[in-house]
Formats: C-alpha cells, sequence, structure tokens
C-alpha cells in the first residue's frame, strides 16, 4: 500500500451496492434495476470484456490464462496430490468467470436442490428454483415440456456435432448399457447425449452479455471500475463499501443493501476483512469481530477431473486445426461472419452416469472433445487424438479460504484439500476403468488407436493412484464458502434468503452460498441462485413452485446403468 492514500466521504450512493458483476451480480444489476424503482451500483475490478479472445467460443483457453482477466489465484500446496500447487481461476473483467469459462450449461439434477433444501436451505428445492432456472434462459434445442425457458435472457444452445466422433461417443455410452437423454438439462439428467453451451448468434454468451450490457441504457443502474476493500458498517448494519481507485481509498454508500457477489473466493475474503468470519482467525489478523461465523471460508468444495485420451487413427479430429495458419483461418471466418469452428467451445457430447448400484442419479460426469489437448490449451499430445474429461461429481473432500494477511490486496489463502477423503481415490479409478470401457466399444472401433493417457500400461490401482495424484485437474467449481442454512447451524453463513447472519443489510447471492456442488458445470446454477435472490432481496413474490418430476432410473438400486 502506497502511503499517498487520502480518505474520502461517500463519493457514491444508490439504494444497492453490488460487489462484482459476474454471473451472478449481472443478473441481480439486471433484474435489481428493472422497474426503475431503485438506483444500482456494480463494482468492478476488472475492464472490459471486448475482443475476440473472451467473445469467440474456440478462444476459451485464452481468456483464463491471461491476467488482464484472470485474478491468477493459486492454491497452497494440495497434500494428496504431492504438493502441488493447481490453478483457481476467476474472472477479473466485465461478467466475471462467465466470460473466461468453458461456457458448458448445466442446470444440475433436481435432487442437488432437493438436498440443499433437506440440510437447512429452506425454499432452494427443485420444485422451488426449477421456475428459476426457467425465467433465466431462452433455449434451442432443449426438450420440449421439460421446463425449458423460452424468452429468458440466457440463450443457451447446442454445438452442431457435425465430427463423426461426437455421435460415435454417444453410441459408445448406449453399446456400454447406459442411458441416453436428449436434454440433460430437462427432466432426464442421466445419459449420454447432446451437451449445452452459453453461445448465441457465435459469440460467448455471458451473463454481461445476457443480463449486464442490455440494462446498462437504464438512469439507474451504473458501473464503477474500483477495488472493493471491505464492508463499511454503522454498527451491525452494513451501510457501504469501501474501496480504491488508484492511491484513492473512498466509501460508496448503500441506502438499503449491500450485496456481495465476488466469488467463492472474494465474497469470503471480503467478509472477513470486514469483520464477519472465524473470531480466532480474524484476531490473528487484527480484525476487529463483528459476527462470529466459523463457517465463512469453510465448506470449499470443486469438482476435479482427469483427461482419457486416445488416439485417433483418422485425419478427423481437431488436431489439424492447432496451427497457426488454420487458428487464423479459423479466426477470420468467426471475426467476419461468426460462422466455423470459432462459434462452439467444442464440448459437443456431454453424458452423467451413476458409478454403482445404490446411487440414486447421477455421479459423474463427462465432457467429450475431439481432440487430445489440456483445458487451458497447452501441450496438445503427438497427432491426431479425442478425450474423455471425467471426474465425481460430489466428493466429500472439504477445504478452506482463509486470509493470507489483513491487506486487502492481498490473494488470500486457498487449500481444497483435494482427495483428501478416502473414498476419492476409488471414485477416480472407476472413472478411468469405465471410461476405458465406453472407449473400447464396437462404436469406435474405426477410430481407436492406442491409449495416449493414462497409457495402457497404467492398470494397478497403485499405478491408477500415482496417475491420478499426478495429473488430476480442477475443472473450476470452486463454491460452498458461505453457505446457507438453518439459523441454529453454526456453519452457516447466510439464511434462505441469502442475508449474512448477525448483521443486517448484507447479502451473499454467488456461489458462496451453496450448501452442496451441484452436478456439472456451476454457472447455469449461478444465474438461477442470482435470479431466485433477486426476487428475495425486492421483496417480490416467489415464482409458483414447479410441479415437474424428475427422471429417476427405475433401475438404480440394482444397476449403475
Amino acid at each position: 500500500m502506497s502511503h499517498g492514500l487520502t480518505q474520502f466521504d461517500y463519493v457514491q450512493e444508490a439504494d444497492y451496492v453490488i460487489v462484482g458483476s459476474g454471473s451472478a451480480g449481472s443478473v441481480a444489476a439486471a433484474r435489481l434495476s428493472e422497474d426503475g424503482k431503485y438506483s444500482v451500483l456494480v463494482l468492478e475490478y476488472g475492464g472490459t470484456d471486448i475482443g475476440p479472445f473472451i467473445q469467440m467460443p474456440a478462444a476459451l483457453s485464452y481468456p483464463m490464462n491471461m491476467a488482464r482477466y484472470d485474478w491468477g489465484f493459486g492454491t497452497e500446496p494440495e497434500p494428496h496430490l504431492n504438493n502441488r500447487r493447481l490453478a483457481t481461476p476467476r474472472g477479473k473483467v466485465i461478467g466475471g468467470s462467465s466470460s473466461i469459462n468453458g461456457m458448458v450449461y448445466v442446470r444440475g439434477h433436481a435432487k442437488d436442490f432437493d438436498h440443499w433444501e433437506e440440510t437447512g436451505a429452506k425454499g432452494w428445492s427443485y420444485a422451488d428454483v426449477q421456475p428459476y432456472f426457467q425465467r433465466a434462459e431462452t433455449s434451442h434445442g432443449g426438450a420440449e415440456g421439460e421446463g425449458r425457458g423460452t424468452d429468458g435472457p440466457l440463450h443457451v444452445g447446442r454445438g452442431p456435432r457435425e465430427n463423426p466422433l461426437f455421435e460415435a461417443f454417444v453410441k459408445a455410452g448406449k453399446q456400454a448399457g447406459f442411458e441416453t437423454t436428449a436434454d440433460y438439462n430437462g427432466l432426464k439428467q442421466e445419459g449420454f447425449g447432446p451437451m449445452e453451451q452459453t453461445v448465441h448468434k457465435g459469440r460467448r454468451w455471458s451473463a454481461a452479455n445476457a443480463y449486464l450490457k442490455p440494462s446498462l441504457n437504464r438512469d439507474n443502474l451504473k458501473v464503477m471500475n474500483c477495488f472493493a476493500r471491505k464492508i463499511v458498517f454503522d454498527g451491525r448494519r452494513a451501510v457501504g463499501v469501501e474501496v480504491q481507485r488508484g492511491d484513492t481509498v473512498e466509501r460508496v454508500r448503500a441506502k438499503r443493501e449491500v450485496i456481495l457477489a465476488a466469488s467463492s473466493i472474494n465474497s469470503p475474503k471480503l467478509l472477513m476483512l470486514s469483520g464477519i468470519g472465524p473470531a480466532a482467525h480474524l484476531k490473528e489478523h487484527g480484525i476487529e469481530v463483528l459476527a462470529d461465523r466459523p463457517g465463512v471460508g469453510a465448506n470449499l468444495q470443486d469438482h476435479l477431473e482427469l483427461y482419457i485420451q486416445q488416439a485417433c487413427t483418422q485425419p478427423i479430429t481437431l488436431y489439424s486445426k492447432l496451427n497457426l495458419f488454420s487458428k487464423a483461418l479459423i479466426g477470420a471466418q468467426w471475426l467476419f461472419f461468426k460462422t466455423g469452428l470459432g462459434t462452439s467451445n467444442q464440448f459437443e457430447s456431454a453424458a452423467f452416469v451413476r458409478s454403482r448400484p445404490g446411487i440414486e442419479y447421477p455421479d459423474i460426469q463427462y465432457h467429450f472433445l475431439p481432440v487430445a489437448i489440456r483445458y487451458d490449451g497447452k501441450a496438445p499430445a503427438e497427432g491426431h487424438g479425442y478425450q474423455a474429461q471425467v471426474g465425481p461429481m460430489r466428493s466429500k473432500s472439504r477445504g478452506n479460504i482463509t486470509l493470507a494477511s489483513a491487506d486487502p490486496m492481498a490473494s488470500p489463502r486457498i487449500k481444497f484439500n483435494y482427495m483428501s477423503h478416502e473414498d476419492d481415490f476409488a471414485e477416480f479409478r472407476h472413472c478411468i476403468r469405465l471410461t476405458r470401457e465406453i472407449m473400447g466399444q464396437q462404436a469406435f472401433d474405426e477410430f481407436r488407436g492406442k491409449e495416449i493417457a493414462p497409457g495402457a500400461d497404467v492398470q494397478s490401482d497403485d499405478q491408477l493412484d500415482a496417475y491420478i495424484r499426478d495429473h488430476v485437474e480442477s475443472a473450476y467449481h470452486p463454491c460452498g464458502t458461505a453457505k446457507m442454512g438453518a439459523l441454529d447451524d453454526p456453519m452457516s453463513v447466510v439464511d434462505s434468503e441469502c442475508r449474512v447472519i448477525g448483521v443486517d443489510g448484507l447479502r451473499v447471492i454467488d456461489t458462496s452460498i451453496f450448501p452442496r456442488i451441484t452436478n456439472g458445470n456451476l454457472n447455469g446454477p449461478a444465474i438461477m441462485t442470482a435470479e431466485k435472490a433477486s426476487d428475495h432481496i425486492l421483496g417480490k413474490t416467489l415464482l409458483a413452485k414447479s410441479n415437474l418430476e424428475p427422471w429417476v432410473n427405475p433401475r438404480w438400486q440394482e444397476s449403475d446403468r
């Protein structure tokens, strides 16, 4: 911190001050300013999302690796992964992580939300949240009559699936005896089928493109470019946010409420810097305790995945497009016509399956890709190949976010404790063996070369465990660090209306509040959460409960398929 800091009184004020313009913040900004009754101020530290690296779906590996768009967080050495430090990207840009994510759209399974309600998040069962998913979206190609939206801001579509490998993957799943599904975001998540993406007219359809930018022509909505340092309180009531622009520390005033939508990494950090969190930890850093909430920063969860890669005997994969000339052609076609390979994230086939009999709903997710490459675009495998990215959905491992220092500019300490639960390795070994079984089906006969990764020689439990420790990657779905739950649960941070327990005038509305991680990618549930939270904030009558019945495999007790 420089010593030239000067302190001012409130430089701006609004009825609602939202910290963060990401998936949740963009939604809340649009909904809270919608009827013109209230003024809304969004605080965003990142810059513009204009530019081909963000807007072109096929370029998804770039923004995540650019300091300009990403906070650059990383984990502490992870003890169960040979002390590797894993990247924890979060969007530092208009649209937040929805501007740098993989654009995969998954609502989660109905039973995920029923579990939320059973564990204390009253009013967040599937029947409660389904209408908010529906309100958020315009579905292109989803199943009719299964609760898909027709006129929401978020356009959800499907890739063209022109590469024959996409169909081979779904066929192979069927040949292995698994279900197929025409729409995993409809009533039947379980099975193999097309993957959905937040892409519209060839462009990334981030929460900023869907919600925030169309609302910025309203007089009662403004975005302020600044760094949020902490929440300002008058007694126990949140009345504003202390922000920094350059060397100047200022305050913005919230006449009604302060709303945190800063991510499951930054929201708990801000709560702790503001005196809300585990008392002993706050005192360690010389922070005065306003509300002792041990759950702040705890309950951190994520999805991990492995890339199971197979060589392809036919030159039909995207490997031929990884050279500079092809990339330039794809880029030009996208730039001028919004057509071609640039318009898809290339995740066009998916699967959700159950790992064993007695599991009621899917606990394994697949993303299928017609090239053997890492998510971050690094180290493409030699030659033509294809891959399935696979991982368990409900690991019992839990980590935490803690402060490294009381300096607001310091990154927090992030420790996921990945693979720390005894079941984790068994679940991942099953994922690898199951993927080999699927890749070995007849549908892949005309394409199948040697196994690139893990490699045919990696077979025993010990060999697979060593491979997992070395190669497992985050799917970048952190959540849970300010859990929503019952008032008498000491680990709850917010109540079922997203209000921070123990203070007034403060809510958290992002993935921090998920009691347990949902099936699949989190952008969809993050948007739904902010849709519903906006109605709570405005005191509106909630949307009528859904009476749709999700499909559960009738064979779930005796079979995994």
